[in-house]
């Protein structure tokens, strides 16, 4: 189901608590809720969505990914960037990596290590950093 996208940043800036099992259901709104953003979005985390569970989903050069409890392990090649928000309007400066090591679970709840580089890495670190309750 489509959801409505959350712009209130007092919510916005709350820690997102751990998925699990039950949360499932978000994660399939949230990848929805993607989709009919496809024109003006390319990652989406629980939050904007209106709730606050580590859940994020984004375009993995093609196709969507979804990760539950994602938490980056290992970066490197920092660099400066603007970034939009479909949560927040205009844009702003982020630092980011170039390279990233992320764990998260998959769908099944299984726990996945993958490395991540370029724009795909800096969606993931985007939307983790909204898990984190950290706007840019």
């Amino acid at each position: 189901m489509v959801r409505e996208i959350v712009r209130d940043p007092i919510f916005l800036r709350q820690k997102s608590r751990p998925a699990t099992r039950e949360d499932l259901p978000i994660a399939r709104d949230l990848l929805d809720t993607l989709r009919a953003h496809r024109e003006s979005c390319v990652g989406m985390a629980a939050n904007m969505i209106g709730s606050a569970v580590r859940i994020i989903v984004f375009d993995n050069q093609g196709s969507d990914l979804v990760m539950l409890n994602p938490e980056i392990v290992k970066a490197s090649g920092r660099y400066e960037t603007q970034e939009g928000c479909l949560s927040l309007e205009g844009l702003r400066t982020a630092v980011r990596y170039r390279s990233i090591k992320v764990r998260y679970q998959n769908e099944q709840l299984q726990v996945r290590l993958k490395t991540f580089t370029d724009w795909t890495a800096q969606i993931i670190q985007h939307e983790i950093d909204h898990c984190s309750g950290i706007l840019i």
